[in-house]
């Protein structure tokens, strides 16, 4: 194997993006992976600043990031998390379920990643 350099790695385009048939909305859409600065911001965002957890809209603030055109290029912003989490639950669900498979999000990773953010919390929140 050859050593990687920082203009190696930062050339590769290592984003997967998945097409997935949506026939309740008449055709299909593409998701794909978060960068790591997405995903930090998307686990900060579960947070509000007094350390109470926003799962307001998870769903549709995730899928926000994630859904995509054909080159990977976000087909909604942060302002649109509203408007999507109208759309139906059932279809809102399964398509959270792929975006989190892809991202490699599994429950457990959902649930120690909420277990780790609390522990920072209590640990940054010391009154010495």
């Amino acid at each position: 194997m050859s050593v990687l350099t920082k203009d190696i790695i930062c050339g590769k385009q290592d984003l997967e993006i998945e097409k997935v048939e949506v026939p309740e909305w008449g055709g299909d859409v593409f998701i794909r992976t978060l960068t790591a600065a997405e995903r930090d911001q998307f686990d900060t965002s579960v947070y509000r600043q007094e350390g109470i957890k926003n799962y307001d809209n998870l769903r549709a603030r995730y899928l926000c990031l994630c859904l995509c055109d054909e080159h990977g290029v976000r087909i909604f912003d942060d302002r649109d998390a509203e408007k999507l989490g109208t759309k139906s639950g059932k279809v809102m669900d399964r398509l959270f379920g792929i975006a989190q498979r892809i991202n490699g999000m599994s429950p457990a990773d959902v649930k120690e990643m909420v277990k780790n953010l609390d522990s920072t919390q209590k640990k940054d929140s010391s009154t010495d």
